[in-house]
């Protein structure tokens, strides 16, 4: 009997009485794991070999779980940190316990998104508190971490790898959406000879001189009319290769993108840092106002802006201070240009609806007018599953005579409507730059939870007159990842956005239309 080599090399590296690996089995003969996958299935076609296929899951410590597995999760410092400063008797100052914990850059993201979900404590207004009966030496994860660590260490671990699968499996999963861990499924095939096979042994198999491919030079010389060719298996396993796509989240930020233009609007661009002035005092919020604090934005260090036109400045001032029409009062509260040029990252897109309904960036508009921007916002929010410290706003407007919010709920329902989203509540609400205004929420199709989606309304008068608008303008500010958290189902928005990102998730994602 005549076999291509490679064939015959496993046949002979198999066994009757034992099952081996395509692993083992490569070893024994000196052939590519590939090959000797391709030649398995074709002597078991022809009855030589019985193959059994087992799926099996492995876990690989990354550099990053490797670290805190030495230094501590950054939960754990955290908590540990806030015990020395005192907060299991009383809140105190977060920025000095997160100084005192050795914590840093993106470690500073992760300790605070975990430690409450741990029970460690909480984390309100900038004051940390700690739960002086939580207990960090029964912390699952950091075990099982140290758990791995030891066992690629030396395989001598207390507690063996199906041990912490078995024992600790929702810590694994944590674990290895945290990217400390890696999942690596594999498939394990064992093989054994037949009595086909070994018969076949023993009657002997000679190798067969074949080739795998046809060359130029082979059909110039006719050699190929006397060359066997190998067969191609098109069930043999091959290369995982992982190149790289684009982000789900950028694939439907370009989504609403085509749809908002398909519904006539053009789109807006501007800077991220900008003045105090553009991010709130166009909109009449008041100098004094909490969101302007630096516990909801986050202001640079760096020199005033310059570069505001006076007269919209003293138009906005005076609105701030006297009001707008003969029935206008303004806030009675302090407003200063000092604080007006400040310079903070801005917190909404809003800024640019200023900028361009102001005429300050492309010059007068006249009604009808339609402008949308799909960008990213900065605000020093808690972390939690639906709230992250910067995060893309979907920011629009109409300028038209005679809106109503029956026009504004119009627009949305027939927005959402693009991306298979029809069941909109909508819920009054207050802003101090849009009058009436409400929230929008949408029903999770995993939770069946209400998700707040958006903020919208008609831009009050004290907005409009100092930008020199005369007619109505209905905005709104929608959440760019809470659309795809019902688009997909994602009950974290941390899973596909930020530091704690599911790559695997995002990898095998299969993209909505």
């Amino acid at each position: 009997m005549r076999l291509p080599e490679s064939q015959v090399a496993v046949l002979e590296a198999a066994s009757a009485s034992e099952q081996r690996t395509i692993e083992q089995l490569s070893e024994a003969a000196g052939v590519e794991p590939a090959t000797v996958t391709g030649a398995v299935f074709d002597l078991e076609d022809e009855g030589f070999v019985a193959v059994t296929t087992e799926e099996t899951v492995s876990y690989v410590v990354t550099e990053e779980g490797e670290t805190y597995a030495d230094a501590g999760l950054p939960e754990v410092r955290l908590y540990r940190a806030a015990l020395d400063a005192g907060a299991d008797d009383a809140p105190v100052s977060m920025g000095a316990v997160i100084g005192d914990s050795g914590l840093d850059g993106p470690e500073v993201d992760i300790a605070l998104a975990n430690y409450a979900r741990k029970g460690y404590g909480e984390v309100e207004s900038g004051q940390i508190s700690a739960d002086p009966d939580a207990d960090p030496t029964t912390d699952t994860e950091a075990a099982v971490l140290r758990a791995l660590v030891a066992e690629e260490e030396s395989r001598m671990s207390g507690e063996s790898l199906a041990d912490v699968d078995v024992a600790h499996e929702d810590a694994l999963d944590h674990l290895v959406r945290r990217g400390l861990v890696d999942r690596e499924e594999h498939t394990v095939r064992s093989v054994t000879l037949t009595d086909e096979g070994v018969t076949a042994l023993m009657e002997g198999v000679e190798v067969a001189e074949t080739v795998d491919r046809l060359t130029p030079e082979m059909l110039a010389s006719g050699e190929w009319e006397d060359v066997d060719f190998a067969a191609y298996n098109v069930e043999a396993d091959a290369p995982e290769r992982r190149g790289g796509r684009v982000h789900i989240l950028r694939q439907t930020a370009e989504r609403v993108k085509d749809t908002l233009v398909g519904m006539g609007f053009q789109e807006m661009d501007g800077p991220h840092a900008d003045s105090e002035f553009w991010i709130n005092d166009c909109l009449f919020m008041p100098q004094d106002h909490p969101a302007r604090t630096h516990w909801d934005q986050f202001a640079l260090d760096v020199p005033p802006m310059e570069s505001i036109p006076a007269d919209l400045l003293d138009r906005v001032r005076s609105a701030h201070l006297e009001g707008v029409g003969e029935d206008g009062q303004g806030y009675h509260s302090p407003w200063t240009e000092d604080v007006a040029r400040g310079v903070d990252l801005r917190g909404h897109t809003t800024s640019l609806s200023m900028r361009y309904l102001s005429g300050t960036e492309i010059g007068d508009l006249d009604p009808p007018e339609r402008f949308f921007s799909v960008e990213k916002v900065y605000r020093n929010d808690t972390l939690d599953p639906t709230h992250l410290l910067e995060f893309f706003q979907i920011e629009g407007w109409v300028m038209a005579e005679d809106l109503s919010v029956r026009d504004l709920m119009g627009t949305f329902e027939e927005f959402y409507q693009q991306f298979g989203i029809t069941d909109l509540q909508f819920k009054p609400h207050y802003n101090p730059y849009t009058e009436p205004s409400f929230e929008l929420f949408g029903t999770h199709p995993e939770t069946g939870e209400l998700i707040e989606i958006g903020n919208s309304g008609m831009f009050r008068e004290e907005v409009l007159r100092p930008l020199g608008v005369e007619c109505d303008v209905m905005a709104w500010g929608l959440a760019l990842e809470r659309l795809l958290m019902l688009m997909y189902g994602f009950d974290d928005i941390r899973d596909v956005h930020g530091t704690l990102c599911d790559l695997d998730l995002l990898r095998t994602t299969e993209v909505l239309h």
